[in-house]
């Protein structure tokens, strides 16, 4: 037997899940935009040494603090702001990076080099990367 449809309650549940379902997919593309930036912005810290500022010895000693768990996430951002033209970088800035080229039709993540690994040193920091 069929329990008995509360029609009212069916509906305030259902709205309730959309609701949620909906907000998941907003935080998703704010943190998708905020990968967008954190890519620029470790970049420019590389780039700048504004590592230094905290007495530190390296890039990479600062991403061992920043990223204790692991740095690769962030060379990935970094290698992906680095290897996009400055369109398609404002392109993924607004629908973020997980949604990318390949959703969009044009080239996919496949041409992306992301081999980028080494922390940079002074010499590098004054010819601009």
């Amino acid at each position: 037997m069929l329990p008995k449809l509360n029609r009212r309650r069916a509906l305030f549940v259902l709205t309730k899940i959309d609701e949620i379902v909906a907000w998941e997919q907003r935080k998703e593309a704010e943190r998708d935009t905020r990968f967008v930036e954190l890519g620029r912005y470790l970049c420019e810290v590389r780039a700048g040494q504004y590592w230094r500022l905290e007495n530190l010895k390296s890039f990479d000693e600062f991403l061992e603090r920043r990223f204790p768990e692991s740095r690769r996430k962030a060379y990935y951002l970094m290698s992906i702001h680095e290897h996009l033209p400055p369109q398609a970088r404002k392109e993924l800035k607004e629908v973020g990076w997980t949604k990318g080229p390949g959703e969009s039709g044009k080239e996919g993540w496949t041409g992306l080099r992301l081999c980028n690994l080494v922390a940079q040193s002074s010499g590098d920091a004054e010819r601009g990367i």
